[in-house]
Parts: C-alpha cells; sequence; structure tokens
C-alpha cells in the first residue's frame, strides 16, 4: 500500500471515530495545491474522487492533465471576480462564497447546458481579521441574495476555525457554523453541506456535524 492509499485510510478510520455510530456521510476533499499530479492520480486510486485547488492556473492544467480521471473539482480560494469565468466553467464547487459580487459573477459565468455549480458561503467563525468570510449573524442574508442566482446551487456553508489544537475551542468554532446551516434550513432554505474541518482539526469538525472535510497535509504530506 503507498502512502496516500495508508494515510487515506487512516483519516476515514479517525472520521468513523469521530462519528461515534452517526451514519452521516463525510466526503474527503484532498487538498491538491502545489501537489504533482502523480500524487493526485495515487489517491484517486485510493479512492479519493474529490480534490481542492486554491490557484485557478494551477488547477486548470492540473484539470485537463488528469481529464481522463473521474474526478469532482473544489475551488476553495479566495475567489477574484477577473477569474469568475475560469472558476465557473472547469470547477464543480466553490468554497468561499462571502459577497453578492462573487456569487453574481459566477452565476453570469456557468455556461448554459452545465448543472448548477455547487457553491457554499464563507463564513468566519474564528473571527480572526486575516480570514474571509461574512459574520455568523450575516449568514442569512447573504444566502437570500444567493440562492436565486440562475446557474448556482446553494449547498451550505464553509469554514475555518483558528490554528489551536485546543480541542474544545475547535468544536465551538465549528457548533458557530452548525447553527447557521440551521438557520438557514429554519427560514427555508435547503442546504445540506458543513464544508469544515483540516488536517489539525477534522475530527473536533466531524464531531460538531462536517459533511466535507478538506485536507492536504495528512493526505499528500508537507508541501514542498
Amino acid at each position: 500500500m503507498s502512502t496516500i492509499a495508508a494515510n487515506l485510510q487512516d483519516i476515514r478510520r479517525r472520521i468513523s471515530e469521530a462519528l461515534q455510530g452517526d451514519r452521516r456521510d463525510v466526503r474527503i476533499v484532498a487538498v491538491s495545491k502545489s501537489q504533482p499530479s502523480a500524487k493526485i492520480r495515487e489517491a484517486h486510486a485510493a479512492g479519493c474522487g474529490d480534490f481542492g485547488e486554491n490557484y485557478v492556473r494551477e488547477a486548470i492544467a492540473k484539470i485537463d492533465e488528469l481529464g481522463d480521471m473521474a474526478a469532482t473539482w473544489h475551488f476553495i480560494g479566495q475567489l477574484q471576480t477577473n477569474k469568475a469565468r475560469e472558476v465557473a466553467e472547469r470547477f464543480d464547487w466553490v468554497h468561499g462564497i462571502d459577497r453578492p459580487r462573487a456569487a453574481a459573477a459566477l452565476s453570469r459565468a456557468r455556461p448554459a447546458g452545465r448543472e448548477p455549480l455547487n457553491v457554499c458561503l464563507q463564513v468566519n467563525i474564528s473571527a480572526e481579521a486575516t480570514k474571509g468570510g461574512v459574520a455568523p449573524g450575516e449568514v442569512a442574508a447573504l444566502a437570500r441574495e444567493v440562492q436565486g442566482l440562475p446557474g448556482l446551487r446553494l449547498r451550505g456553508l464553509m469554514g475555518m476555525a483558528s490554528a489551536t489544537d485546543d480541542a474544545a475551542s475547535q468544536r465551538a468554532q465549528f457548533e458557530l457554523l452548525r447553527r447557521g446551516l440551521d438557520t438557514l434550513r429554519s427560514e427555508g432554505i435547503e442546504a445540506d453541506t458543513l464544508s469544515m474541518g483540516m488536517s489539525h482539526d477534522f475530527e473536533a469538525a466531524v464531531a460538531q456535524g462536517a459533511t466535507m472535510v478538506r485536507i492536504g497535509t495528512a493526505i499528500f504530506g508537507e508541501r514542498a
């Protein structure tokens, strides 16, 4: 078994333990930015079908090179509106919508005839000025602006906890995101996705309701 396959096996085991019997499906998005295509193929061969990229040009080159590989591509970087067309044309998911203008640009650029682009709203659950995202109290207002845009399908929320090893603090921040999803549902907004948890905190995220975890280092090792 390759190192990447062994890492994925271990992550799946840890997710199962964090679920504590909950039968919820948790998708692993392998964060493949700065990773060579050979490693992405290796992860795909080990059963991973979702890949997350931060940089548009790098991602498109990989998507083209790996076009023979059945995969779902997630844009997880900060979206610049001048890159909206490329993202809307080449990706299946966008995590990190935090302003109506970005959502509208994606909506206009999504090619006719394609399935709607799955989008998550980014929420700043750590209250850190260095992180993007709307405040938890602004989620519903942004969701109402995004949900009716053609070519987009609002799937849920994305957030990043602060870089701490304190599991209680991690869980408290992820709980904010879960409450945000509950608020959307209570207002009749269909949403099913909580994209939260990375290599250092995905178990706390799963315990608080994550349906997607974005994991890079724990799968591929440290980036060069």
